[in-house]
C-alpha cells in the first residue's frame, strides 16, 4: 500500500518563506538579503546589519556599510560569505617589484571565522604574515612555502612545499597580510615568480600547481565572516527571535558575553527573526522527511502515523509498521456482515455445514501466517545477500577459490553462527570497545572460545581493499599476532572472528599493576623482543608488507603463557615492495602517532617503529603516554622521557621495578634504542629487523648472565659458556635477520624466537 499524507497542518517549503520584513527589498543584484541584514535605513535591525548595494554595477553588488568588502552570500545561521584581495609580491626577471600588499580589512562587528577559513601562503620562495586584535591583544602569525621545481610539487597538497597553510584564532577582527620572497624569487622565476598569500574559505580552495605562475592566482578569494546578535538585554529579553524560534548562545563568540543567533524550532524552517519566518514543515509531503509506512498526519512542528482500517501498528518505518489485523479477517471470515466467505452456523443450518465453515477459517488463518513467515524468512534471505555482496562477499569467495597456495582458508561464518556464539550479542559477553568497533568473547559449536569482532560500517568504496585486508591477515602464521580465523558478511557490519587470547593487556599489566600476576623485567623484556619480531615479520614479509598503524601496550595482548600478541588490524594497510610510503587520513592513538605522520599523513614502517619506542618507554617508565600531571612538565610521556635523557636524568623517570631488577647497562641499551626509535626525522630511526636484532641480542646477554650462575649445571669454559648454547644461537639468530628471512626460527632459550611461517 502506498503513503498517503494528510494535511492538517500548514504547508509550505523553505524557498517561499518570506526572508525580509514586509515593503523592504531583498536581493540585491544575484544575492538575497535576509533580515537581519537589509539594504534600505528602517528596515534593519540596527546599523551593524545595513548593506549597501552599489546599482553601478551590473547586476548591481552588495558591500558592507561604509567599506569595500564585497558580500556574496548572506546566511541567516550567522556565516557572511565576502570577496577580498589577494596579497601579492611579484618580481620579473631583472629582479624587480611588479606587484605589492593591499591595504589592511578592518572589521568593526563581524569576526573572521576560524572554522571556515584558512591561512594560505603559496610561491616556491615564500613566506607572509597574517595579522590582526584579538580584543585589546595584537596578533600575528607566519607560514612558509619552499620548492625547486614543479616536480616536487603535489596537487591537493598544502603542507609546504608550493603550498602552505595554518588556522587562525577565533574572534579576529581586524585582517592584514603581507606577503614576502626570501630572495626576490630570483632562483626560481622561471616557474614561479610571485608569492600569494590570503584567508580564504577552505571549502572554496584546493591546491594546483597552476597557482604557481604568474598570474595564477584570482585577484579575490571568498572569506566568511561570523556575526551575531549583540544586546545588552538577555536572549530572551530583547524578544528579536519570531514565534515558533528560540535563542542559541553563539558559540564563537570571544568579545561579548550577549552574543546569540536565533534558530527555527525542530519541526520548522525559514528565518527565524522575522515574526512570521518560521513556517511549519509538512514532513508528509515528503517521504525522506518521515517515518510512516502508510498513512502520515501532519501536525504543527511534528507529524503523527497510522495504519489504514484492517491494519494495526505504529505504521512506522524504525517501528513494527503495519499488519494484517487477524480479528478481522476472522470476522470477514465468518460472515458476519454481506460479503462474508462462510456463513455463520446457526439453528436453521445443520452440523456439516458448521464444521465445513470451521475448517475453511483453520485452513485460511493457517494459509496467512504460513505466508507471513514464509515472506519474512525470504525477507531475511533477500537482505542477507544485499549484505553480503555489499560487505564483498562474492570478491571474497573469489579470492579464496584463486588462492590456492594458502594452507588454511578464511573461514565465513554465517549470522546464526555468530549470534548463537555470543549469546546474541549479550553485553556481558563484551571484551571491549574501540573506535573500530566492538568485541565479543564468544564459542563456537566446536568448543572453541574466539573473539568476535562487530566493526563500524564499511564504505563501499573501499570493499575491495577491506577484502584483500582479510584475505592477507587470514594468512598471516605467526605465534606473537593474533590469529583471523574468519568472518562474517551477511551482517549490516562486517563480523571478524579472531582466537581469544586470555590474559588482558600489556597496558593492563604496566599501569594498574595486576596482583594476581605480579610482572618482571625480564617477562617486559621478552614481551618487547616478540612484539619487535612480530613487526619485523609483518613489514618483511614476501611480496607485501604490512603496515600495522596503531601500535600500542592496549594492542599487545597476553595469552595464556603469558606471550605477546599483536592484535587491532583495524586500521593496517598492505603495501607492495615498490611503495615508499602509503598517503591516508591521518589515523592512530594520541600519544603513540608518529609526528612526521601527523604533519605529511605519509605512513612509513617508520612510523610502526615510532609507536613501538613509545611502548619501550612505556615499559622503562611504567607511565601511561599522556602524563596526568598538575606541574610545570612535558605532559608528554616521550618528550619528558627524552628531556630526562638529554640532561643526563634517565635513571630518576625509570619504574621501580625496573629499577629494581634490571642492569644499569640494559637499561642504558633499551633506553639509548627507545630514543633512536622515537627520533623526529623517520630517516634517522632503526628499522624493526634491527630494533628486534638488538632486543634479542640484550635479552640474550640475560640469559647468558643467568647461565653463568649457575655454571655447575651447564658446560662451562674458563668461566664462559659453552658455545653450545650461546654462540651458537646468536649467530643462528644474527644470520637469520641479517638474511630479512619472512621465515625465522631461533632455538628456544635465552635469545629471543619468532614462530612465522611465510605469509605469501
Amino acid at each position: 500500500m502506498g503513503c498517503r499524507c494528510s494535511t492538517s497542518g500548514a504547508s509550505t517549503t523553505a524557498a517561499a518563506h518570506a526572508q525580509a520584513k514586509p515593503n523592504c527589498p531583498n536581493r540585491c543584484g544575484d544575492v538575497e538579503i535576509s533580515y537581519p541584514f537589509v539594504t534600505r535605513p528602517g528596515c534593519f535591525l540596527n546599523e551593524e546589519f545595513l548593506i549597501t548595494c552599489n546599482d553601478t554595477f551590473k547586476p548591481p553588488k552588495p558591500f558592507l556599510t561604509k567599506s569595500s568588502i564585497e558580500v556574496v552570500n548572506i546566511s541567516i545561521d550567522g556565516h557572511l560569505n565576502i570577496l577580498q584581495y589577494t596579497a601579492k609580491d611579484c618580481y620579473n626577471a631583472k629582479g624587480y617589484s611588479v606587484d605589492s600588499n593591499l591595504p589592511t580589512i578592518t572589521l568593526s562587528k563581524f569576526t573572521v571565522s576560524n572554522t571556515e577559513n584558512r591561512f594560505v601562503v603559496i610561491g616556491c620562495d615564500s613566506y607572509a604574515y597574517v595579522r590582526g586584535y584579538l580584543g585589546e591583544n595584537r596578533y600575528r602569525a607566519g607560514c612558509m612555502s619552499m620548492c625547486d621545481s614543479f616536480d616536487f610539487v603535489t596537487n591537493g597538497s598544502c603542507i609546504g612545499t608550493g603550498c602552505c597553510q595554518i588556522e587562525i584564532p577565533r574572534g579576529l577582527k581586524e585582517l592584514e597580510v603581507e606577503a614576502f620572497s626570501f630572495k626576490n624569487h630570483t632562483n626560481v622565476s622561471s616557474f614561479n615568480p610571485c608569492t600569494y598569500a590570503f584567508v580564504v574559505d577552505q571549502s572554496q580552495f584546493h591546491f594546483t600547481s597552476n597557482y604557481l605562475a604568474f598570474d595564477g592566482i584570482p585577484d579575490d578569494f571568498p572569506k566568511v565572516l561570523d556575526w551575531e546578535i549583540t544586546t545588552i538585554e538577555t536572549c530572551e529579553e530583547a524578544k528579536i527571535c519570531g514565534p515558533n524560534a528560540s535563542c542559541d548562545k553563539s558559540k564563537d563568540n570571544t568579545t561579548t558575553s550577549s552574543g546569540y543567533h536565533c534558530k527555527c524550532n525542530k519541526g520548522y524552517e525559514g528565518n527565524p527573526y522575522l515574526s512570521d519566518g518560521c513556517r511549519d514543515v509538512n514532513e508528509c509531503e515528503d517521504p525522506s522527511l518521515n517515518n510512516c509506512t502508510h498513512i502520515c498526519d501532519n501536525t504543527a512542528g511534528n507529524y503523527t502515523c497510522r495504519c489504514p482500517k484492517g491494519f494495526r501498528g505504529d505504521g512506522r518505518r524504525d517501528g513494527g509498521g503495519c499488519i494484517p489485523n487477524q480479528k478481522n479477517l476472522i470476522k470477514v471470515a465468518l460472515g458476519s456482515r454481506p460479503g462474508r466467505l462462510f456463513p455463520i452456523p446457526d439453528s436453521g443450518h445443520n452440523l456439516g455445514a458448521g464444521c465445513s465453515g470451521g475448517l475453511g477459517l483453520l485452513f485460511l488463518i493457517v494459509g496467512i501466517w504460513g505466508l507471513y513467515k514464509f515472506t519474512k524468512k525470504r525477507r531475511e534471505i533477500k537482505s542477507k545477500q544485499k549484505f553480503f555482496k555489499r560487505n564483498g562477499g562474492l570478491l571474497l569467495q573469489q579470492e579464496l577459490s584463486s588462492n590456492k597456495s594458502s594452507v588454511e582458508k578464511t573461514k565465513l561464518f554465517t549470522s546464526k553462527d555468530l549470534e548463537k556464539a555470543t549469546d546474541n550479542y549479550n553485553a556481558n559477553r563484551i571484551l571491549g570497545q574501540g573506535g573500530q568497533g566492538t568485541v565479543y568473547k564468544g564459542m563456537l559449536a566446536d568448543g572453541r572460545i574466539v573473539a568476535v569482532k562487530k566493526s563500524k560500517l564499511v564504505d563501499e568504496n573501499n570493499v575491495e581493499q577491506f577484502i584483500n585486508e582479510v584475505v592477507i591477515l587470514s594468512q598471516i602464521n605467526h605465534r606473537n599476532i593474533v590469529k583471523l580465523l574468519g568472518c562474517c558478511l551477511e551482517t549490516e557490519v562486517p563480523l571478524l572472528v579472531y582466537e581469544f587470547v586470555p590474559n588482558g593487556t600489556l597496558y593492563q599489566y604496566i599501569h594498574n599493576h595486576i596482583e594476581e600476576f605480579p610482572i618482571t623485567w625480564e617477562l617486559l623484556l621478552r614481551i618487547a623482543v616478540e612484539v619487535s619480531g612480530a613487526l619485523f615479520y609483518l613489514h618483511s614479509a614476501a611480496s607485501i608488507s604490512i603496515y600495522h598503524r596503531d601500535i600500542k601496550s592496549a594492542n599487545i595482548l597476553l595469552d595464556d603463557k603469558y606471550r605477546a600478541k599483536v592484535s587491532d588490524f583495524g586500521t593496517s594497510r598492505s603495501i607492495t615492495v615498490d611503495q615508499t610510503h602509503l598517503t591516508t587520513k591521518v589515523q592512530g592513538t594520541f600519544g603513540y602517532v608518529d609526528p612526521e605522520y601527523f604533519q605529511s599523513s605519509q605512513f612509513t614502517e617508520k612510523s610502526d617503529v615510532y609507536s613501538f619506542g613509545v611502548v619501550l618507554v612505556e615499559i622503562l617508565t611504567g607511565q601511561k603516554p599522556i602524563r596526568a600531571i598538575n606541574i610545570d612538565e612535558d605532559r608528554s610521556l616521550v618528550g619528558y622521557f627524552l628531556q630526562a635523557m638529554n640532561e643526563n636524568r634517565l635513571f630518576e623517570v625509570l619504574d621501580a621495578l625496573v629499577l629494581k631488577e634490571a642492569e644499569r647497562e640494559e637499561i642504558m641499551t633499551v633506553a639509548t634504542l627507545a630514543k633512536r626509535c622515537l627520533n623526529l626525522n623517520g630517516k634517522n630511526r632503526p628499522t624493526m629487523k634491527e630494533v628486534a636484532f638488538e632486543l634479542g641480542g640484550i635479552r640474550a646477554s640475560i640469559g647468558a648472565s643467568i647461565l653463568q650462575q649457575n655454571c655447575g649445571v651447564i658446560d662451562c669454559v674458563n668461566g664462559d659458556i659453552s658455545e653450545h648454547y650461546l654462540e651458537r644461537d646468536l649467530v643462528s639468530m644474527g644470520t637469520s635477520i641479517l638474511n630479512n628471512s619472512a621465515a625465522f626460527s631461533i632455538d628456544a632459550g635465552p635469545a629471543f624466537s619468532i614462530d612465522a611461517r611465510p605469509l605469501l
